[in-house]
């Protein structure tokens, strides 16, 4: 099977796009990288962008883009996905530094735009200020159907299950990351969170310093999940929209080993994807919970 190998971009409409812009710079430090008529493209580094923003009506995710290794075909990837009854189209020169594209729906309606690595940027992170994440790390959705969803992301796309949480949450992987896709089932489809990878402990504190300086208060945290490991921290970008900021998430290095690289807060030894039950360590194993108001 050919699967994606790492998540690339994430396509936002927002109402407000310049302050929504406004945030992705001066506050997360992303790089503005290209504007045009109807979009406008930020990067961390590397690729030429990991968020596209452009007007709509409501906050909302409409795109993800993932690469494939640079020596897949792209066009057996297509027939592969029409394998499964799923309607694709094919673009050229869709986005700046992509030529050949296939697009297609998943479960929920959001495109899938998937394509073969790029020729990378090679830009420096930002030194003007801000949080600079050293990458988009995942996004994660409500939906109606998790099982499905889940099945979706793992004939289709290549995916992994890192772990469940019970029979509703399911955390899946398709690069190393334990996590770059994460799916709860709520009765709604939209978007959950959007996830920025940090440093580490002194990049999260420093962050959460300066976002708190720019008027952003966290929704949760900062916590390490039980589920990934990961320190986490979440806050409301200007849409409405949910950011999360993370470092240490686990790793899995090895497919053939089955576990993630061992780390002294894991409290399996060693650490193998599972169903874990609906507890509070599985959310945060330092003891605060999200209140009510992330789910919404």
């Amino acid at each position: 099977m050919i699967g994606v190998r790492k998540i690339s971009h994430a396509s936002y409409e927002t109402p407000d796009l310049e302050h929504q812009l406004e945030y992705y710079t001066d506050v997360l430090g992303l790089t503005l990288i290209a504007r045009e008529r109807d979009a406008a493209y930020l990067a961390s580094t590397n690729e030429h962008h990991s968020i596209i923003l452009r007007s709509g009506s409501h906050p909302r995710c409409t795109r993800i883009g993932f690469q494939l290794g640079p020596n897949d075909d792209l066009d057996a990837f297509e027939k592969q996905v029409a394998a499964h009854g799923i309607r694709t189209e094919r673009k050229k020169d869709p986005e700046p530094t992509i030529a050949d594209m296939v697009s297609f729906e998943d479960t929920k309606g959001t495109v899938m735009e998937v394509f073969r690595q790029p020729e990378l940027q090679k830009q420096p992170f930002t030194s003007k200020g801000g949080v600079v994440p050293h990458k988009l790390g995942h996004i994660a959705f409500h939906v109606t159907d998790v099982q499905r969803a889940t099945r979706f992301y793992c004939d289709v796309l290549g995916f992994r299950v890192s772990d469940w949480m019970g029979d509703y949450f399911s955390f899946l992987r398709c690069s190393p990351d334990h996590h770059t896709i994460n799916l709860v089932e709520t009765g709604k489809n939209k978007h959950f969170h959007t996830a920025f990878e940090l440093r580490d402990w002194a990049h999260m504190q420093t962050a959460l310093d300066y976002i708190s300086r720019r008027g952003y208060k966290t929704l949760w945290g900062p916590g390490r999940h039980g589920i990934g490991h990961n320190l986490f921290s979440y806050h409301r970008s200007p849409n409405g929209l949910i950011t999360e900021l993370f470092a240490e998430l686990d790793l899995m290095k090895d497919e053939a080993l089955g576990y993630f690289e061992p780390r002294p807060w894991h409290r399996d030894n060693p650490q193998r994807p599972k169903t874990w039950p609906k507890t509070p360590e599985a959310a945060n194993l330092w003891g605060p919970m999200p209140p009510d108001e992330m789910m919404e």
